[in-house]
């Protein structure tokens, strides 16, 4: 028969500087992301909006004998990223104002606008309906086209802040369901809440009527 000892095996305390450490750095990178997807969520929406305000194409029509110049924004030519870039936004907000399988949804939602964002600007980028169509309503002539047809870069600006959104829908796909809500520290979690009586001075009586009132025993 072998020996048994009661004494318990001495604790092993090495694995919980560990854990700590793993938990803290789970928890700075939380923080990271969020700021990440803050940051490059916001920053391309507001380059997708001002980059598409700007020139995207110029031509020329020809008008009694001249050259007309003629110029279309990236609004004229496709308002789709313009649109998504305002999703992509509302998006972002709502990611933190929702949790669980919501939160997951409205990620992707954030990422999908990016990913449109992008799409439809590059497709734009070389786009001649829109200066046609101008060419069209200037000339009186529905069969006029523009001619000396240029485009700008701006379409691919546009195309660089739809790519920000589409990371930043990434980042929370990745490490939302670490990300905090707004207003959870103030949720109840559905328990009733235990009251705490008020304490009792015996040698005051009013003090011994309130509890009375009150429903509790002044002697405890």
């Amino acid at each position: 028969m072998g020996y048994v000892s009661a004494v318990p095996p001495p604790r092993n305390d090495t694995d919980a500087p560990s854990a700590a450490a793993a938990d803290g750095s789970d928890s700075r990178g939380g923080r990271r992301s969020v700021a990440a997807a803050l940051l490059l969520g916001a920053l391309g929406a507001t380059v997708v909006l001002l980059a598409s305000g700007r020139v995207w194409a110029r031509g020329t029509a020809a008008v009694g004998g001249g050259a007309l110049p003629l110029t279309a924004d990236g609004r004229a030519v496709t308002g789709l990223p313009a649109a998504l870039a305002i999703v992509g936004l509302a998006a972002l907000v709502a990611v933190f104002a929702v949790r669980g399988r919501s939160r997951l949804l409205v990620s992707g939602l954030l990422a999908l606008s990016g990913l449109g964002a992008a799409l439809s600007a590059v497709l734009a980028a070389d786009d001649r309906q829109a200066l046609d169509a101008q060419a069209a309503r200037t000339t009186a002539d529905t069969a006029a086209q523009v001619g000396a047809l240029t485009h700008t870069a701006w379409p691919y600006v546009t195309a660089a802040g739809a790519a920000l959104i589409l990371v930043a829908g990434l980042l929370a796909l990745r490490f939302g369901r670490s990300w905090p809500a707004m207003g959870g520290r103030y949720e109840r979690d559905g328990s009733p809440r235990t009251r705490k009586a008020a304490p009792v001075d015996p040698d005051r009586p009013e003090d011994l009527w309130k509890a009375l009132d009150r429903g509790e025993d002044p002697t405890r």
